[in-house]
């Protein structure tokens, strides 16, 4: 019994933080690209709808449950509200849940949730924006190193060494594109985001991670040149080292 109750809590959990990073994915990149937005400047205002700028009404703030009623359109000005919104709720909610369900609450399964809840906001805003921010990379960084010196899991020694090895590892492939290509292959946000990964799955992840975040990326390629052709813009990497890596880590958790 207890264990439902606790898969509960944490679908609620899941629900609420979703709902915040549908905020997280809205204004970080906006605070980086657009100067007269404050950096710091996440919560703060409340929510307000994109098209006619009226303020989100708190019993229209519910996560999932508010767009269902609302029919998926604001309530003054009746624009469609992207259904990235409840999707990315509902992603959280029942990924917490699941993971709740199959991992001991204290501490593994809070620990590949709030992986999951970082990741997926990165995957999402390099996806629209081809950025992934400090804001986000670098906490990740430091909370993978906390959790292997504050609970059992791989030598603190690995991780740090994960971090270090997830950052010189696509430098070095950059550094090197760059010279034979004579331009860039890819954003220095990829070698934070490899950091914080070796951070978290430790140093002997990392080529498995690579391996399978740049098979997938390959195919998503390939699939994109045969759809439409070379008239694509560039492919964020992002998202791909971040399923590789959540994977990886889940592994771990599971099989460690």
């Amino acid at each position: 019994m207890d264990k439902v109750i606790e898969i509960i809590l944490m679908g609620i959990l899941g629900l609420l933080t979703g709902s915040f990073m549908n905020v997280v994915v809205y204004r970080v990149p906006r605070g980086i690209k657009d100067i007269n937005v404050p950096l710091s400047n996440i919560a703060w205002p409340g929510s307000c709808c994109p098209q006619c700028q009226h303020p989100i009404r708190y019993r229209d703030n519910v996560p999932l449950l508010s767009w269902l009623c609302l029919q998926g359109r604001c309530r003054d000005c009746h624009a469609r509200i992207s259904l990235r919104y409840p999707l990315t709720e509902a992603a959280c909610g029942l990924m917490f849940a699941l993971i709740t369900s199959l991992f001991p609450l204290y501490p593994e399964a809070l620990a590949i949730c709030l992986l999951f809840w970082f990741l997926l906001a990165l995957t999402q805003i390099d996806a629209q924006h081809c950025l992934l921010p400090d804001k986000l990379t670098l906490p990740l960084l430091w909370l993978g190193l906390l959790y292997h010196c504050l609970f059992i899991g791989i030598d603190l020694r690995d991780a740090v060494l994960g971090a270090m090895a997830g950052y010189l590892a696509l430098w070095l492939v950059y550094q090197a594109f760059r010279l034979l290509a004579g331009k860039e292959g890819m954003g220095f946000g990829d070698f934070k985001l490899l950091a914080a990964l070796g951070a978290w799955c430790g140093w002997q992840a990392l080529p498995s991670i690579l391996l399978l975040s740049s098979m997938l990326a390959l195919i998503y390629a390939v699939g994109r040149l045969i759809l439409y052709g070379n008239k694509q813009p560039h492919i964020a990497f992002g998202p791909w080292l971040s399923l590789a890596g959540w994977l990886s880590f889940l592994w771990q958790s599971w099989y460690g």
